[in-house]
């Protein structure tokens, strides 16, 4: 009879564990008893009160509860989040501070959440106004492709565009088949590679990726909609490019074996005939004059053609005067963060949860393991003390760096980090179980180890969280690389900036996308795979600015790569999603000067919209290249043309932002007054007035006339001067303020960065 009752019991103890749900349970924090040091431990309690071995339910039956608490939460709401049975439901409704409950529901996210982060919406803004950048033709040059990927499906595409001129080249492991309505165009290019080394073997002589950063990189500017897309589990959700109507192709110049400016400028050429619309170029080289600059040189021959051309500023931030592509007739694109992180769980053995940063991609095994309270884990670890245990290590001194490193050539289990480093980054990416702690979230932690006395304190971590939101976002990423630019230093750079921080995208299924320490530090550690993978850099950020490009091409087929440009630039956002500035991670978080951020960070649904725009022609350029006092050789290796105009050469461009240099160079004179003179052009509908407002620019007297700009209709141009006037020799090395135009209607705010330095950056 008793084995029945057991049977029974069993029974419903099952049923009830599978009618557990997860719920998010909102609490009075008011109501919280004096006993409880912390809201942690009394949401720990409160579950355990009605957690018992059993419990009876209505009538009378006994019934196993099923409770687990998942998180506590500090700042979203004042409450937590937990898996309870129907039981354990109705009898948490009866406890003391319980507000209410919902239950946990599913959410898909944009994985390539950039896209949601810039406010790009499927029902209103850039992407139905321009068609989602149908039909534009987006060039990457870069690694290749992985066709095979999901991002370059082309469900529901019409024809290929009639203009179109390029092919799709067969090659080793290529064939041209591989080529759709999506991906339309593929082509390789290594002859300057085997030219330079005769004997050299390409290990994949065709248009497929075998490194994964072109296949990334074209498919975050136009990848088709692709669902279930996760790295490793984490940000699963549905990715999609910027454009993901627009076309793609692919130009292969970078190999495995090497890369020669050769085979990019034969890339380039190639695009320009095959007659592409944008050209994206996360690539480029440093501390080149622009007469020397092979991709300053190709890229002119692309505007020429109307092609907009959109480049990465480098990856060697955060010093001032680090970029490269500092071209002015080409975009240069600065990296920041978008309001996404990637989380584990870490869970004490007293129930305590608290959630901290991580990318490990892998699983700790054990279901509570071992854990030990170091302190600063630089020096040598005691193999005695910590082999197999989860260390906790507190960062002390800004010596995260050695600690990381240490801790990676033990044979811990893995790693707890408390630091207050807010640029963690490649810290999170670790090949070992690794998880990154506030001080504040880290002191939970310690208390818990440090007041374990008759058992060895035990903790489990779970990975593969993530977390949309975050804030502030966006934050200019400490390797994005700093202007002003070499080449030209009269043209303030970058432009803007874009996401660029763990981003994800398209990956190549049989490229390594990840790996994990295995063993010691000498033993080989495992490589994992995945079809989507998460990379940081102004490679990233490229993209996502090439794509923007392709929906304002999309709705103004006829504008000009400058006019498009300009849209980008003035319409960008300075304040992040606390309406505060923008702030520098580089520069310990202080406000992104422009040298850092450009006029700011790319708002697609702006761009398409600017009201008004700053246009520049071939001869413009030509009038800047003979200001900087290039000679006519100089000159013609990049126009191409042996007839320059030099009859009036200017260093003031028509740029949608202005640089001035107080450098004390002027012995003559204790001050200094520039001025620079500017055209604007209306693209508005309709009759309309712009006021100008300036913002202080440190202790400099700034002027604009006449203060007031007034068209009767479209395409009128107005022009005006701005005037700086100061020390020659300041006091700070750079301050910055804003000049916007702000129409009568309230519609349109048309801003540009200035920036005033001490610095000399020329040659």
């Amino acid at each position: 009879m008793a084995r029945h009752i057991s049977l029974y019991v069993w029974l419903l103890s099952l049923i009830v564990l599978t009618n557990a749900e997860t719920y998010i349970v909102h609490m009075d924090l008011s109501a919280m008893p004096k006993l409880f040091s912390s809201h942690h431990n009394w949401f720990s309690a409160t579950l355990n009160s009605i957690s018992t071995t059993t419990t009876t339910t209505t009538d009378n039956s006994l019934a196993t509860t099923s409770s687990k608490l998942v998180y506590t939460y500090t700042n979203a709401i004042n409450g937590f989040t937990a898996v309870l049975s129907p039981s354990e439901l109705e009898i948490l409704k009866k406890s003391p501070g319980y507000l209410s409950s919902m239950k946990d529901t599913k959410i898909e996210l944009d994985t390539t959440h950039s896209a949601q982060f810039l406010g790009l919406n499927p029902n209103s803004g850039a992407w139905p106004v321009s068609s989602f950048g149908e039909d534009v033709i987006v060039g990457v040059v870069d690694t290749g492709v992985w066709p095979e990927s999901g991002s370059f499906n082309d469900h529901g595409m019409t024809r290929v565009p009639a203009r179109w001129k390029g092919e799709c080249q067969a090659g080793y492991m290529f064939n041209s088949s591989l080529c759709n309505k999506k991906l339309i165009g593929a082509r390789y290019f290594n002859k300057g590679l085997l030219a330079k080394y005769p004997n050299l073997t390409i290990s994949m002589n065709s248009a497929r990726d075998t490194d994964g950063h072109g296949t990334h990189t074209s498919s975050t500017a136009a990848g088709s909609y692709v669902k279930h897309a996760s790295y490793f589990g984490y940000g699963t959700g549905i990715a999609m490019g910027m454009a993901p109507r627009a076309r793609v192709a692919v130009y292969k110049a970078i190999f495995d074996e090497g890369a020669l400016v050769s085979d990019i400028l034969a890339a380039i050429d190639q695009a320009i005939a095959d007659g592409v619309d944008v050209i994206s170029l996360s690539l480029g080289a440093d501390g080149i004059p622009l007469h020397q600059d092979p991709i300053a040189k190709a890229t002119f021959a692309a505007i020429e053609k109307g092609i907009f051309v959109s480049t990465s500023a480098g990856n060697s931030g955060p010093y001032l005067g680090s970029l490269h592509n500092g071209t002015p007739w080409v975009l240069t694109v600065a990296a920041s963060t978008i309001d996404r992180e990637f989380t584990g769980l870490l869970t004490l053995g007293n129930g305590v949860s608290v959630s901290g940063l991580s990318l490990y991609p892998g699983n700790l095994n054990s279901t509570k393991a071992p854990v030990v309270y170091v302190g600063a884990c630089e020096k040598h670890l005691d193999p005695k003390k910590v082999d197999q245990k989860i260390v906790v290590c507190l960062d002390s001194n800004d010596t995260l760096g050695e600690q990381f490193r240490n801790v990676r050539s033990s044979k811990v289990l893995g790693a707890i980090f408390i630091t207050d480093n807010t640029d963690l980054e490649f810290f999170i990416q670790s090949t070992y179980p690794a998880l990154f702690l506030t001080p504040q979230s880290g002191q939970i932690v310690i208390d818990y180890v440090q007041k374990i006395k008759t058992q060895p304190a035990k903790v489990h971590i779970k990975f593969q969280g993530t977390r949309v939101g975050a804030k502030p976002a966006p934050r200019v990423s400490s390797y994005s690389s700093r202007g002003p630019s070499y080449s030209v230093p009269v043209v303030l750079k970058p432009d803007l900036t874009a996401p660029g921080s763990l981003i994800l995208a398209a990956w190549p299924d049989k490229v390594s996308a990840a790996s994990i320490k295995t063993g010691s530090s000498t033993e080989p550690e495992q490589l994992l795979f995945s079809k989507f993978n998460l990379l940081s850099g102004t490679s990233m950020s490229c993209p996502h600015a090439s794509g923007v490009a392709a929906l304002v091409k999309a709705a103004h087929p006829d504008w000009t790569p400058a006019a498009i440009r300009s849209a980008m630039m003035t319409t960008s956002d300075i304040l992040d999603n606390t309406f505060q500035p923008i702030q520098d991670i580089g520069d310990d978080n202080k406000p992104a000067t422009p040298f850092a951020m450009g006029s700011g960070h790319v708002a697609p649904n702006k761009a398409l919209n600017p009201g008004l725009i700053y246009d520049l022609k071939s001869q413009d350029y030509v009038d800047l290249l003979c200001g900087l006092n290039y000679t006519k050789v100089q000159i013609q290796t990049i126009t191409r043309s042996s007839s320059n105009n030099c009859s009036n050469p200017s260093l003031d461009l028509n740029y949608p932002s202005f640089i001035a240099y107080f450098n004390g160079n002027d012995k003559s004179s204790s001050k200094v007054i520039q001025e620079f003179k500017r055209t604007v052009t209306y693209v508005g509908t309709g009759s309309s007035t712009f006021t100008a407002k300036l913002t202080p620019v440190g202790q400099l007297r700034v002027s604009v006339s006449p203060e007031t700009l007034s068209f009767k209709s479209k395409n009128e141009k107005k022009s005006y001067t701005i005037r700086i006037e100061g020390s020659n020799t300041m006091k700070d090395e750079i301050v910055f303020g804003f000049l916007s135009w702000i129409d009568s209607k309230g519609k349109f705010v048309v801003r540009s960065p200035i920036v005033a330095t001490s610095i000399s950056f020329s040659d």
